[in-house]
């Protein structure tokens, strides 16, 4: 599984990079990263400002170097910004179910980068994953959180299925609406999948694929051939999803409780 786990890593290093990339260009802040509210002053020099960290970040995390400090911060960042922005929003009108797809999502982005975090590499050099940190208790937020995630997408899918219809492939057979409900339907067992130990590593896998097909097969296309940026960061978006994922598959059952650090643990 390590493999998993290092493939992991990369796909969202390369997503929060890239986002970042995109921020400090276009001085907005694109959807891997909550905006601030509007009341704010000078939002383009912060846009660039959390876009130059992200880029910083997610090249920390892709070559290995100082990979531990980048996930605390990038994870920090996230749940600050989820607290301050996301939570209060999804609050003040509970009762509209896709006020919560953006907070989930943060939140499971949050939990990838927890997890990177508490993941020791051999020589911290980007070789195999060895082992969890001892600091790793915090790293089972990871699939609690990306299986809520999936869980309310999953739902959305139902709730919300004639707006899920326009973005499958019309190429793609037999309809449409059997692709929304399917995957409404995979996400739904993705999100219990992944909290549930016996069945976690293949949830997490099986979830991660899909999502990076999702890339390959509706992203992708759609940022091509609408030529929009906005559908571009939905490429960035679903590849950390993804990432997310199988950082989860590559650690969820293989690694097991942590265990507490010995008295003559550094």
């Amino acid at each position: 599984m390590a493999k998993i786990v290092l493939l992991g890593r990369y796909l969202f290093a390369v997503a929060v990079a890239a986002s970042g990339l995109r921020q400090v260009f276009s001085g907005e802040f694109v959807r891997l990263a909550p905006g601030f509210p509007g009341w704010i002053p000078w939002p383009a020099i912060w846009a660039r400002l959390i876009g130059v960290f992200m880029v910083l970040i997610g090249t920390a995390i892709l070559v290995g170097r100082r990979k531990r400090l980048a996930a605390i911060v990038l994870a920090s960042l996230i749940f600050l910004l989820f607290l301050s922005l996301q939570l209060p929003l999804a609050i003040s009108n509970p009762l509209v179910g896709y006020r919560w797809t953006n907070p989930a999502k943060t939140m499971a982005l949050c939990g990838g980068a927890i997890l990177l975090a508490g993941i020791q590499f051999d020589a911290e050099t980007g070789g195999r994953p060895a082992a969890l940190r001892p600091m790793g208790r915090l790293v089972f937020a990871g699939p609690a959180f990306l299986g809520i995630f999936l869980f309310i997408c999953g739902f959305q899918h139902f709730d919300y299925a004639d707006f899920v219809d326009t973005l499958v492939p019309v190429w793609i057979p037999p309809s449409p609406r059997f692709w929304t409900w399917f995957a409404g339907a995979a996400l739904v067992a993705g999100g219990v999948g992944v909290v549930l130990p016996r069945t976690a590593r293949l949830a997490a896998f099986l979830s991660g694929l899909m999502v990076f097909l999702w890339v390959l097969l509706l992203h992708i296309p759609r940022a091509i051939q609408l030529k929009s940026l906005f559908e571009l960061d939905g490429v960035f978006e679903a590849l950390a999803i993804s990432g997310v994922a199988l950082l989860v598959a590559g650690t969820r059952q293989a690694a097991g409780p942590p265990k507490p650090p010995s008295a003559t643990e550094p």
